[in-house]
């Protein structure tokens, strides 16, 4: 049906290989306790002792992102209202590793995905003010991403043929019409802004019903801010959209439509690689249900 399967591992990151990269590398840390506990699309996730992460891609193509983190996150914790994983500690290429890998602190929480939020106006309010306060103006030089924070125009015939790729799974007429209803508005006309880029659910922690962490900042890049209020269709209820949107800085009617356009296009990527991931095809079901009805 048009889904992808995870893609797999350039490289077999296990704990042993781990513990001799901070061995070699960050020896003051080596002897903590070290175990994976996630494995996802770009990354092996290790908890290294009680307040630390280790993020190692597993692939040749995320080994740029968590570089992005460790040069574009450096000193955003103590400026946001919501923790990231700002990295403490930064690994290097070697003989018996290739790619570059990060220290993060340990963030409590369960992904937004699996658990949402219990005071839909309150995390609407802290997301909406985390993200006023992250989206910097960035005029002269910033990270880049070919697939995030662009002009709608650029991101709409890879949008239609997606959806033609999901004839058969989605209501491919009702989602094309609803892109051209969202996509017809003005485009960016502000400097280009720091974003998120890959602001999801998945990314999203929750402890207790609160909102405890945004992570997995690897797409980083500047652009359009529209790209991550898409989230408001992800998270909240129409209610807390309202709020959100107060909340982020009272968006104007423009920037809105084209957060629903990205909101869309999200959906449909999740739906095209939702094969191997329950969790993927909720997101996308939930989310296109929201957009499109």
């Amino acid at each position: 049906m048009g889904s992808q399967n995870m893609p797999a591992a350039e490289v077999d990151v296990t704990v042993e290989l781990v513990r001799g990269l901070l061995r070699e590398q960050h020896p003051d840390l080596a002897d903590l306790e070290l175990r994976e506990f996630a494995n996802g699309w770009d990354n092996v996730m290790f908890r290294l002792g009680p307040d630390l992460t280790v993020r190692v891609p597993r692939r040749e193509m995320a080994a740029r992102l968590v570089v992005n983190e460790a040069t574009w996150l450096a000193g955003w914790s103590a400026r946001l209202p919501i923790p990231i994983p700002e990295p403490v500690r930064t690994g290097r290429p070697t003989t018996a590793y290739p790619w570059h890998w990060n220290i993060c602190p340990w963030l409590p929480g369960e992904p937004a995905a699996d658990h949402g939020v219990t005071d839909q106006h309150r995390e609407a309010r802290r997301l909406g003010e985390f993200l006023a306060a992250f989206h910097v103006p960035l005029p002269d030089a910033g990270p880049e991403n070919p697939y995030r924070a662009h002009p709608l125009n650029e991101l709409e015939s890879r949008f239609l043929e997606n959806v033609d790729r999901l004839a058969g799974v989605v209501d491919v007429v009702a989602a094309r019409r609803r892109w051209h209803e969202l996509a017809d508005v003005e485009e960016w006309a502000g400097p280009p802004t720091l974003v998120h880029g890959d602001l999801h659910t998945a990314n999203i922690l929750v402890d207790h019903g609160a909102i405890s962490a945004v992570i997995d900042f690897g797409d980083i890049t500047r652009g359009d801010p529209a790209v991550d209020f898409a989230v408001a269709w992800m998270l909240f209820d129409a209610d807390g959209r309202a709020t959100f949107r107060t909340a982020a800085g009272g968006l104007d009617d423009a920037l809105w439509r084209r957060a629903e356009a990205w909101a869309l296009h999200f959906s449909i990527i999740y739906e095209l690689h939702s094969a191997d991931s329950p969790r993927l095809a909720r997101m996308a079901r939930r989310l296109f249900a929201a957009v499109v009805g």
